[in-house]
């Protein structure tokens, strides 16, 4: 299996984030992506190439253009500001405010922004954009022929929407992804999500939609982030109605249930029979993650990727969460490997 990687991701490397209500070192830093790419290479799954360049374009068809703006421009505003630091939010929006643009950069993260755990660095639109690029060159390669090709994106993208970010998200990979393959043709689209966490970005920008069908796997939002969107209730609005499946999981869900939970999710893709899979995959499921309460273990990732493979769709898999890092290689490499063994 082909994987796309940029050196690019290292220019999103921030200091801290807001996590129980202190500061402390980002999860989501470089390291995940080093570990990734050692064990792909280690594992044999084939060869890995740089990504091509898609320029904006791609990324303006699910994001706003004042969104887009605002994350090319921010660092600069920031700095202006006097301040070097990482940028992050200071409040946010609640019931009863108006959702106004404000003028300084201050108001302007919170604007745009869900929470404190996703800063803004020198280097973040130029990581950001690197992602998308690496989405994009596996997808591109799926649509010429390819059963399935690795997106090693970085910083990931599912919890970034059509004109917000965070989550350690900022543009949505698959999001640009699914949508650059329906303007080249493809009919339906279907994006699953197996990430810890709720693709609420990713919900969020198809859900008036029936092109693209977004499934999602996650932690129930009653008791987890990003809390205020991943029901089961939530099935897509106007033509769009039926085209969204979120099945929702409690703390401590281990394979058993998320086996049959997985089932419920291929059964729909296979159900909405979509010219190419888009994959949002997170090894955050995993029983040691350190901001996640699943309990998946190594050879669960195997099993994962196995029934993936028999969905035999072209498949475009992407990064995601997966915070252990020291196993995140190991989980990754077995999912991709489960994939791999149904070529």
């Amino acid at each position: 299996m082909l994987t796309v990687y940029s050196e690019d991701h290292r220019r999103q490397h921030g200091r801290a984030e807001l996590t129980g209500g202190a500061l402390v070192p980002c999860f989501e830093k470089p390291e995940r992506a080093d570990i990734v790419l050692d064990r792909v290479r280690a594992a044999g799954l084939g060869d890995v190439v740089e990504p091509d360049r898609f320029g904006v374009e791609p990324i303006l068809r699910v994001h706003a253009p004042d969104f887009v703006e605002f994350l090319r421009t921010s660092w600069d505003e920031w700095t202006r500001a006097g301040r070097s630091h990482d940028a992050l939010p200071l409040t946010w929006l609640a019931p009863g405010m108006r959702r106004v643009p404000p003028l300084t950069i201050d108001g302007r993260l919170s604007y745009y922004s869900f929470d404190a755990g996703t800063p803004i660095t020198e280097g973040t639109w130029a990581a950001a954009t690197g992602a998308v690029d690496v989405a994009l060159s596996a997808a591109a390669r799926v649509r010429a022929g390819a059963r399935a090709v690795f997106a090693l994106c970085r910083p990931p993208g599912h919890h970034a929407g059509s004109s917000f970010y965070g989550g350690y998200c900022f543009l949505n990979n698959a999001a640009v992804a699914a949508q650059w393959l329906r303007d080249q043709g493809a009919a339906r689209v279907a994006v699953l999500d197996v990430d810890y966490h709720h693709g609420n970005g990713t919900q969020e920008i198809f859900y008036r939609r029936g092109d693209v069908l977004t499934v999602s796997i996650h932690a129930d939002p009653r008791q987890e982030y990003p809390f205020f969107l991943g029901h089961a209730d939530e099935a897509g609005e106007g033509d769009g109605q039926g085209a969204n499946l979120n099945l929702p999981l409690p703390w401590g869900t281990a394979w058993d249930a998320y086996r049959a939970a997985l089932d419920a999710a291929l059964a729909r893709v296979r159900d909405f029979a979509p010219d190419a899979l888009v994959l949002s995959f997170g090894a955050d499921t995993y029983e040691k993650d350190p901001i996640s309460r699943f309990k998946l273990v190594h050879d669960d990732y195997v099993r994962m990727g196995e029934a993936v493979g028999r969905l035999g769709l072209p498949t475009a898999v992407l990064m995601e969460g997966g915070y252990a890092v020291a196993e995140l290689g190991v989980n990754t490499a077995n999912f991709l490997s489960g994939i791999d063994a149904c070529l």
